[in-house]
């Protein structure tokens, strides 16, 4: 990947909106009516993505992948692109996170719920 260390740090820290919001798991949990064990089933299984953050390194999740009290639910099939193209959950979430042709970012994208393809499209592209 291209960017430098910090304008990458920066996509993962600030969004359009300001500082992103990083979710514990419990959090997590609690936001989409399940029990912590789940959530970590859901990140194994790339149903989520997270990764540790602060000083303690507490695994979390960026709120954005979370609507309507449930993960995004075309975030799966992106996100197993991204893995089968050889990116780390971190590579992956500044993907996620970065602006690009679309109007917005990827997860923009995802969670006006009308241009997976694209999106997808775009994470295979990677892979060549």
């Amino acid at each position: 990947m291209s960017d430098t260390p910090q304008e990458n740090n920066d996509v993962l820290s600030h969004g359009p909106e300001g500082e992103r919001v990083w979710l514990p798991l419990p959090d997590v949990a609690e936001l989409i009516g399940t029990d912590f064990g789940k959530v970590r089933r859901m990140l194994q299984e790339r149903v989520l993505i997270g990764m540790r953050r602060g000083e303690r390194k507490i695994m979390c999740v960026p709120e954005e992948l979370i609507k309507d009290g449930a993960p995004l639910p075309d975030l799966q099939g992106t996100l197993v692109v991204l893995a089968d193209s050889g990116y780390s959950d971190e590579e992956a979430l500044r993907w996620l996170f970065t602006e690009d042709d679309y109007p917005g970012t990827p997860v923009d994208a995802l969670r006006s719920g009308h241009r997976k393809t694209e999106v997808r499209r775009r994470a295979q592209a990677l892979a060549f």
